[in-house]
C-alpha cells in the first residue's frame, strides 16, 4: 500500500513477510508518520505565507511611498505657484479672491493624487491567495489521508 504526500512523492509501507497483505507498521508508527509530514506542511505553508506577505507588503509599501512623495511636491509646488498665482490675480481683481482661487486650484490637484495614490494601496492584496489555494488543497489531501 502506497500513500501521496501533498508534493506527489509516494511513500511503500512495510508488508508482513508472509504476503498476506496486511501492513505490519503500528498505530504510533502511522501517527509519527502523519504527524511528521502535518509538521512538514505546516512549515511549508508558512513560508509561502513569509514569502507572499512580503511580497504585498513591497506593493502597499510603493503606494505609500508614492502618495508621500506626492504630497512633498504638492506642497512645494503649492507654494511657490500660488504665490504666482496670486500675484497674476492680483493684476484684476482684490488679493483676497485671488488667494481664494489659487487655494481651490491647488484642493483639486491634492484630491487627484490622493485619489491616485489610494488606487496604489488597493491594489495590494492581503488576502494570500496562493497560500489559500495551497490550504485548500492540503485539507483535502489529509482527508484523503485519514480515510
Amino acid at each position: 500500500m502506497s500513500t501521496l504526500d501533498p508534493h506527489g512523492a509516494t511513500a511503500s509501507a512495510s508488508h508482513d513477510p508472509a504476503g498476506s497483505g496486511h501492513e505490519t507498521r503500528s498505530l504510533g508508527e502511522i501517527v509519527g508518520e502523519v504527524t511528521a509530514d502535518l509538521s512538514t506542511l505546516m512549515k511549508q505553508e508558512l513560508e509561502l505565507a513569509k514569502v507572499e506577505l512580503k511580497q504585498e507588503a513591497t506593493k502597499a509599501g510603493k503606494g505609500a511611498g508614492m502618495l508621500a512623495g506626492a504630497g512633498v511636491a504638492g506642497h512645494l509646488v503649492l507654494v511657490f505657484l500660488s504665490l504666482a498665482l496670486m500675484f497674476v490675480l492680483d493684476n484684476v481683481m482684490p488679493i483676497e479672491l485671488a488667494a481664494l482661487i489659487t487655494a481651490v486650484v491647488w484642493g483639486v490637484v491634492a484630491a487627484i493624487l490622493a485619489v491616485l495614490g489610494r488606487s496604489n494601496l488597493k491594489k495590494a492584496n492581503p488576502q494570500l491567495p496562493k497560500t489559500q489555494q495551497t490550504l485548500k488543497e492540503d485539507a483535502s489531501w489529509a482527508k484523503t489521508q485519514t480515510s
